[in-house]
């Protein structure tokens, strides 16, 4: 019973959040129905409109997602600490170029040994920029959400200046790295199913990141609720002086969350880099960091609801590109308007409680 209150409530937030979406494209003079039409069939359809089989509308949803599992996840778990992390921005820049770097420095090493010394990288950056914040939070009472978003124009700044002056090719007009080692790419879900007899295409840049992802909310699932750090961190953020008196270092905690944090962030990079463009491409974040925040919050700082989340996120991402070019009035920037209300509706969620939870099977009480 507390797993269904608990999804009820971001649910009525999507389903408002689409509705007053369906006002204002109605608004505007379109047509609401045809609009979310396009929009779901072309983010989770199966067919084409010629009526043929196809995997991309799912393979690129999919994508799209993938990046916001590790900044939702990042997020969430700052939070279970009473942490609010902005800087998975930064974390993930440090990350995708941290990675990049190890698969263009030692591209002589086979990529049984590349792709997970690039893997950690990703991750040991993205913890490095983390801990930062988690420091001087720890040590000075330094807010992290000042720090973090002061290091977030760092990590950009210093990843620019590292590419342009050392890492680009000579006369690329493109803010980019030199293309990383052939070894050091990871399969595509195209190589993955085709010995299988499944003809996933090869133009659609899916790759096994995505299942990454999955093992890695899972695993955040485990730390947290399995394990005793996973605990120790829970109760800093629930009760830090609850948390002290029980003998756990608060300060410890916050470090440790801060650190964790920042290296599922960096993950973004294995994806950006090692499965998708397989070189360090600037700006090549929409704003996942950013976007993480509300991915977690919607997702209830679970790791099962950012994974939904990541995947609705990715979903409106993918179905706003059709909704800017086939409709008339409506463009993709529908899809921030509808993310944007829907973040606003989950911090009403308390409105929400009140006037819907008569409707629903009250907790059980222990005996």
């Amino acid at each position: 019973m507390r797993l269904i209150r608990e999804l009820v409530f971001p649910l009525i937030a999507v389903f408002a959040a689409f509705l007053i979406g369906g006002i204002i494209v109605l608004l505007i003079g379109d047509n609401p129905i045809e609009v979310y039409r396009l929009m779901i069939s072309s983010a989770f359809g199966l067919f084409d409109a010629l009526g043929n089989f196809t995997f991309d509308n799912w393979g690129y949803t999919l994508f799209y997602a993938t990046p916001l599992i590790f900044t939702g996840l990042a997020v969430a778990l700052a939070f279970k600490c009473g942490l609010l992390n902005i800087g998975a921005e930064g974390q993930l820049y440090i990350g995708a170029f941290a990675s990049a770097w190890v698969a263009i420095t030692f591209s002589s090493l086979p990529g049984w040994s590349l792709i997970p010394l690039a893997i950690f990288a990703a991750i040991a950056a993205g913890a490095l920029w983390g801990a930062i914040p988690g420091i001087l939070k720890a040590r000075f009472g330094a807010h992290e959400v000042i720090n973090t978003i002061m290091l977030n124009f760092i990590a950009v700044g210093l990843v620019s200046y590292l590419t342009q002056n050392h890492y680009k090719t000579p006369g690329d007009p493109i803010m980019q790295t030199v293309p990383i080692a052939d070894q050091a790419q990871i399969v595509r879900f195209h190589g993955l199913l085709s010995p299988l007899g499944i003809d996933f295409p090869q133009r659609i840049p899916l790759n096994i990141t995505f299942l990454l992802a999955l093992l890695t909310a899972f695993l955040v699932w485990v730390f947290l609720w399995r394990t005793k750090w996973g605990y120790e961190i829970r109760a800093a953020g629930a009760s830090p002086s609850a948390a002290e008196y029980g003998g756990i270092s608060v300060r410890t905690q916050i470090v440790l969350a801060m650190a964790l944090s920042g290296a599922l962030a960096g993950m973004v990079g294995i994806n950006e880099v090692l499965g998708y463009r397989h070189r360090y491409y600037h700006d090549f974040s929409a704003g996942y960091g950013f976007a993480g925040i509300a991915v977690a919050l919607l997702g209830r700082n679970h790791p099962l609801g950012v994974v939904l989340a990541a995947i609705l996120f990715g979903a409106l991402s993918r179905g706003g590109l059709f909704v800017d070019i086939f409709t008339d009035k409506v463009s993709k920037d529908l899809v921030q308007v509808l993310q944007a209300i829907i973040i606003l509706f989950v911090a009403m969620e308390a409105l929400f409680r009140g006037t819907f939870s008569k409707f629903l099977p009250a907790p059980a009480k222990k005996a």
